[in-house]
């Protein structure tokens, strides 16, 4: 289809990969390709910087990664497994650039270890969408019932003729993920036609049968992913970011215009962490207390002292002498009123007077002082009985108000 140079851009003083159109290729496809990894900028997809002809020839120059494709790395391994830490690392990157084209309506129907290169970093990178299917309305590259993918890669429902959906690059991802973990394929013939045919019609061998030990999320998430029925897989890239137990959420959003943005190098696994809003903000401050409740405990208080200095100013005297008693009229005073902070109170404040009188020769019985309210009353005024000690004239006293007493002159 093309020739990849590596070469020198001359305006912008870096390496990039030159993919030139062969003279005899579709056309229409290498554009077809171009708008679809134009359309995605992540960590984990290789970035198109520009598309153009040049002396009749289509060209895309296209991110250089010189780490080598993931199908070097297995080859290089010799059959065996990779190692456990590595095999997660790079399916998680692959998972985050087919969640990232996926939301995006992009499904890659090529997905193998060949179209998986390495940056500098050793981050993974999906490459070649040349038979990438784009979003509704876009068409196809290929008509219905035609065959189109890799023998080895290729998922029931595309070896059936049937469209490639986001479940059919999870059936690919999930080849790629048993044979990180075991070294080997699910399926293996000579003959690309019945390699075809099994992963069409064939259950993949359990990976706990071709080595001891499987790490279990992995082995549970490449089982998953080959399920012959596209329903029974994880849906996409997210779902299998979800399987894989990767946290956060995948770091497209900020990039989702931007195809020809420069990203900044990552470690291999290139997910973001989502941050919590509450996390994020700063503390809020706590709300103003109410000083009401002092203010009533203040009241209660004065009120009690109030009412214990009244009692001691009004309560009998207590003596064995027989002295005459003396009844004194009752003297009405302007009432006086205080408001407090939880509701208005109207105190009755009563002064008596005490005049001469005649000794008596005879004892009479206590008789009550009564008090008069110029307004109606919200306490009760107890009644006090005076006993002079003398027939001696008493001057008359005015007690400030207190909130709930009443003062009487002795």
């Amino acid at each position: 289809m093309s020739e990849v140079y590596r070469a020198h851009d001359l305006e912008l003083g870096r390496l990039v990969a030159l993919k030139l159109l062969a003279p005899d290729a579709d056309s229409a496809r290498f554009e077809r390709e171009a708008r679809a990894v134009a359309s995605l900028a992540h960590p984990n997809v290789m970035q198109l910087y520009d598309y153009g002809e040049e002396n009749g020839r289509p060209f895309m120059v296209l991110e250089y990664v010189p780490g080598g494709t993931l199908e070097e790395r297995l080859a290089a391994a010799g059959g065996k497994p990779l190692p456990d830490d590595e095999a997660h690392a790079i399916a998680a990157g692959v998972a985050a650039g087919l969640a990232h084209a996926h939301a995006r309506g992009v499904v890659h129907r090529d997905l193998k270890p060949a179209n998986v290169l390495f940056d500098d970093d050793g981050r993974p990178k999906l490459g070649d969408f040349g038979i990438a299917r784009m979003a509704a309305g876009e068409g196809t590259l290929t008509e219905a019932g035609t065959v189109l993918g890799t023998a080895a890669y290729i998922s029931p429902e595309q070896a059936a003729g049937a469209p490639a959906t986001t479940a059919s690059d999870v059936y690919s991802f999930g080849v790629i993920l048993f044979r990180m973990l075991t070294g080997r394929l699910p399926f293996e013939s000579s003959d690309p036609l019945e390699l075809v045919m099994m992963n069409r019609d064939l259950p993949p061998p359990p990976i706990a049968d071709l080595r001891r030990d499987p790490p279990a999320l992995l082995e549970s998430t490449a089982m998953a992913a080959l399920e012959k029925d596209p329903a029974d897989r994880p849906r996409d890239g997210a779902a299998l970011l979800a399987a894989l137990g990767v946290a956060g959420t995948v770091a497209t959003s900020a990039l989702a215009d931007d195809a020809t943005r420069v990203l900044p190098a990552a470690g291999p696994v290139t997910t973001a962490t989502t941050v919590s809003p509450a996390a994020a903000a700063p503390p809020a401050e706590p709300p103003p207390r109410s000083r009401a409740p002092l203010l009533v405990a203040v009241l209660l208080v004065l009120l009690l002292a109030g009412g214990a200095l009244g009692y001691e100013l009004t309560r009998p005297a207590s003596s064995s002498d027989t002295t005459p008693v003396t009844t004194l009229p009752s003297i009405s005073l302007p009432h006086s009123t205080r408001q407090t902070t939880t509701q208005p109170t109207t105190t009755e404040a009563s002064t008596t007077e005490a005049t001469t009188s005649t000794a008596q020769t005879t004892t009479q019985p206590p008789t009550t002082a009564h008090t008069t309210t110029q307004a109606p009353p919200t306490t009760t005024v107890p009644t006090t009985t005076v006993s002079p000690p003398t027939t001696t004239e008493l001057p008359t006293t005015t007690v400030p108000t207190t909130v709930g007493t009443t003062l009487s002159t002795p």
